[in-house]
């Protein structure tokens, strides 16, 4: 099991609570976090809940997972590392608020994320889920050492693998 809190030079990551539905059903309403979903609907509140429900129970059932991130005191997002039914290594996926776009705060997160997943939790390989439109995400993961691997088809639409493995690391 790894902390619950941990800190950056700007960041403050949480184990995610229920008192986070607001924050997270407010999250997934906006168009810029859905706009690169095969289906850009926004979530219900009721998918938001059972999205927080899922990022609480997977840090029950393996003592990690997506961390609520925290910048100057407020909620900004969510992001970490969750176990991958699908592929290879663990998944790293994150959502910030877009008022939180542009200040480096997805390097930073990812950074610190990496250094957990190889260094505590020991993992082999981290791999990362992006859609070729999302352009940003595919140049912070690229920043962060995440390499791309192929593009394939996931909820009938294109999707970029991406792959950092523990030995490729610096």
């Amino acid at each position: 099991m790894t902390d619950r809190i941990r800190r950056t030079k700007r960041l403050r990551l949480r184990m995610p609570a229920q008192t986070d539905l607001g924050f997270v059903t407010a999250l997934f309403a906006r168009w810029e976090l859905v706009a690169h979903r095969p289906d850009p609907t926004p979530d219900t509140p009721e998918e938001s809940a059972r999205r927080l429900s899922r990022d609480i129970e997977h840090w029950h059932s393996h003592g990690f997972g997506r961390w609520a991130v925290e910048a100057d005191g407020s909620l900004i997002g969510f992001g970490g590392v969750t176990v991958s039914k699908e592929f290879e290594g663990l998944n790293l996926s994150y959502h910030l608020h877009p008022d939180s776009w542009g200040r480096g705060y997805a390097t930073e997160l990812v950074g610190q994320v990496l250094d957990i997943a190889f260094n505590e939790l020991e993992a082999k390989r981290v791999i990362g889920l992006v859609r070729p439109v999302n352009t940003a995400s595919g140049k912070v993961l690229e920043k962060c050492g995440f390499v791309f691997e192929r593009e394939f088809m996931l909820h009938g639409a294109p999707t970029n693998l991406f792959a950092l493995t523990a030995d490729g690391r610096n």
